[in-house]
């Protein structure tokens, strides 16, 4: 295979010292603390200018393509706002089986395409190592945004600073991730990360066929994580500083008997969570379905519909960074 050809010095601003110019953002196993730090304050930075002007001209002229293979409301949406807001252009492609992917084209094809029209490519995609492979193939950087049941490193990214914004910490902390633990890619990115991290407790709560994947916890293991199991939530949530809930993925099952059987396990009410702490955040990457009721959604503690505005900060962040503006 050739090698991937470095891309050109654009002419504005010092991008050889930005140090996340040109690269591709893939998986959270790339980030230390040091970078998880930049990306925040970075982030905190874009959230300070949309409150006070808006809209900027920061990336002006750049072009991002935004790849869907997969349905997505709030990733497609807050990452074309995200440019937007920063003055670029966006590609939509959200209807593939429409495209040349229908005829054929193989994924390789259709990002080296993309890379002669834009200068940053945003991937979702319903296997495992597709982000890495797009990588691989164009020569312009390429952002995860979901690999299957594999990661999704910005949904996690925008997950740890609503929880930096809301608590002003992500040290000391009980962290307790409720639902689809097997095909929730977002807790696995979010576990992988808090491994970062000093003083994190990890409770994980799910019916016995969701589990954590043991190759996560494993991983986690490794950082001296204390992690624990449950079937229900009651002897975790007294404990916990931010209870992460997630769906049933009803997509991932081949069984449709099996996700009736587990569907509807947890659900988070006014009620249950009087067990709760007071200073605590309820978080959820949404969409939700049963699992938190609306009756819940007054309480100040439900921090889901503020952790997606988070989600504009930290992609806008991130899209600056890997083209050489931040």
């Amino acid at each position: 295979m050739p090698s991937k050809p470095k891309n050109p010095r654009l002419p504005f601003g010092d991008q050889q010292t930005a140090p996340w110019y040109g690269k591709n953002i893939l998986t959270v196993k790339q980030f230390d603390r040091a970078d998880l730090d930049y990306i925040f304050s970075v982030a905190h930075e874009m959230r300070t200018m949309v409150e006070h002007v808006g809209t900027f001209d920061l990336l002006k002229g750049k072009i991002l393509a935004n790849l869907f293979y997969e349905p997505s409301t709030r990733t497609q949406a807050s990452f074309m706002a995200a440019m937007q807001r920063l003055g670029g252009a966006v590609v939509p492609i959200s209807e593939v089986h429409y495209s040349s992917v229908a005829k054929g084209e193989s994924l390789p094809d259709t990002v080296r395409t993309l890379a002669c029209y834009a200068d940053v490519i945003v991937i979702r995609h319903p296997e495992v190592g597709s982000a890495a492979l797009a990588a691989r193939y164009a020569d312009k950087p390429v952002i995860n945004a979901g690999d299957g049941p594999g990661e999704h490193p910005t949904q996690a990214l925008l997950d740890m600073f609503a929880i930096r914004e809301e608590l002003g910490r992500l040290d000391n902390l009980t962290v307790t991730m409720l639902g689809d633990l097997k095909h929730g890619r977002t807790v696995h990115s979010l576990a992988r990360l808090f491994a970062r991290f000093d003083d994190i407790r990890l409770n994980y709560v799910s019916p016995d066929i969701l589990r954590m994947p043991r190759e996560v916890m494993d991983e986690v293991a490794k950082k001296g994580i204390r992690q624990t199991e449950h079937a229900t939530l009651d002897a975790a949530l007294p404990e916990t500083d931010v209870l992460y809930v997630t769906r049933v993925q009803r997509e991932r099952f081949e069984d449709p008997a099996a996700y009736e059987k587990v569907k509807g396990a947890y659900v988070i009410t006014p009620e249950v969570m009087k067990s709760a702490k007071k200073q605590m955040i309820v978080l959820h990457p949404l969409p939700r379905l049963t699992e938190i009721s609306m009756e819940f959604d007054a309480d100040p503690r439900a921090a889901y519909f503020r952790q997606m505005e988070c989600g504009l900060y930290v992609r806008m962040a991130l899209l600056a960074m890997v083209l050489g503006k931040a």
